[in-house]
């Protein structure tokens, strides 16, 4: 057994045999020495090997940008620009993308969909020369803050959202969910802009009523901006604890779900069962968009649904919780239908769903439309 000397750990084994030792530990010296047994009290020659162990070092969590690409995105977003109090800064390649949550009734339905709808992310993103400011998944619709020319960003977001769609008919046997979902998309075209939808985005799930702090919702990047490490309430991923980097190449490709071998036979931080977010989203740079977090505190805070709606975005104010509200639509379905799910159910019966969900708990008639599988703007008016 190691046993410690002034600091350094001292170790005996027989000439000849081999000591292993972890990555981190640096041999000093060995010595010849004689070793007394105390049973038997024989003599035998062991060496003595001196090793220091070297402290730790945190896996590098940081997404990596080519300097050429950095160069390009600090121009293209004004990141070097002055700051001058009340005037804003053009830029350009930056895009919100969002999905139209009034088209599904549910795109994740449980915790296993969102992780596998997170390393999704992961997984598609590696295919396509696009840079992830931020994104927040909800259970009926998405939200990406994008950087790169439209083609590759649009190509991106069609992408994910086609394989989001086979997941769904895999594993809830529901064919072609998706096929003709509106994706919506909006040019960003100044850092102001840009400052509110990526805090719109962020806050997305808080406004939707679901309980979860802004910077804690875990189907988004908010967790990821301004953290301090060494402190109680600091991620324990800013320290490297509970990262996984060593995971096989089938467990890798079971939890990825994909055949890519630039990606199972490669080293992929994990938090158990997610791809470490910071390995796909930009959140240094989005850092540095603000300049502080006071700045990003004071943008969370005033951030509207109308700012973005103005520009043909779309964000619900939902007085109930879409999760509470989806039971008692099953429930309302099965009372006044007798079944189980709208699937069956025609326009007619839809509407007389929506109307009765909309007198009993007076939620949001976009919640209600979205809920029952119907389009807001042409029910928004006979609800």
């Amino acid at each position: 057994m190691p046993a410690d000397f002034g600091g350094l750990r001292v170790a005996m084994c027989l000439p000849g045999a081999s000591v292993a030792y972890g990555p981190t530990t640096r041999i000093l010296g060995l010595e010849k020495c004689c070793e007394k047994r105390p049973v038997a009290l024989e003599k035998r020659m062991v060496w003595l090997i001196f090793v220091e162990e070297q402290p730790s070092v945190a896996p590098d969590t940081k997404m990596k940008l080519d300097k050429k690409l950095l160069a390009q995105i600090e121009a293209d977003l004004g990141l070097n620009v002055p700051f001058v109090k009340g005037q804003k800064i053009k830029i350009k390649n930056c895009w919100h993308f969002s999905t139209d949550g009034n088209a599904v009734d549910a795109l994740f339905e449980n915790d296993e969909d969102f992780i596998a709808g997170m390393n999704r992310i992961f997984v598609v993103v590696k295919g396509y020369n696009v840079v992830i400011l931020a994104f927040s998944l909800m259970d009926t619709h998405l939200h990406f803050i994008l950087y790169g020319t439209f083609e590759e960003c649009n190509r991106f977001m069609h992408e994910y959202v086609r394989l989001t769609s086979w997941y769904i008919s895999r594993e809830h046997h529901e064919r072609n969910k998706l096929d003709g979902v509106p994706i919506r998309h909006q040019v960003v075209d100044t850092d102001y802009y840009l400052k509110t939808v990526i805090c719109y985005t962020v806050k997305n799930a808080p406004v939707g009523g679901i309980m979860f702090n802004a910077l804690d919702y875990p189907w988004s990047s908010g967790p990821l901006y301004f953290k301090r490490p060494g402190y109680w309430s600091s991620p324990r991923w800013m320290d490297g604890m509970e990262m996984d980097q060593a995971i096989g190449y089938e467990r890798r490709k079971g939890i990825l779900r994909t055949n890519n071998v630039s990606i199972t036979h490669s080293t992929v931080p994990m938090i158990g069962p997610i791809v470490f977010p910071g390995e796909y989203v930009a959140y240094e740079i989005v850092e540095r968009i603000f300049k502080t977090c006071k700045s990003f505190n004071y943008f969370l805070c005033i951030t509207r649904e109308e700012d973005v709606d103005s520009r043909g975005g779309s964000i619900s104010l939902l007085s109930i919780p879409m999760q509470e509200m989806r039971q008692h639509k099953n429930e309302v379905c099965q009372e006044l239908f007798g079944a189980q799910s709208i699937k069956g159910l025609n326009m007619a019966q839809r509407l007389r769903l929506a109307r009765t969900l909309r007198s009993r708990y007076n939620s949001s008639i976009k919640q209600i439309a979205r809920l029952c599988g119907l389009v807001y703007d042409e029910v928004k008016d006979l609800i």
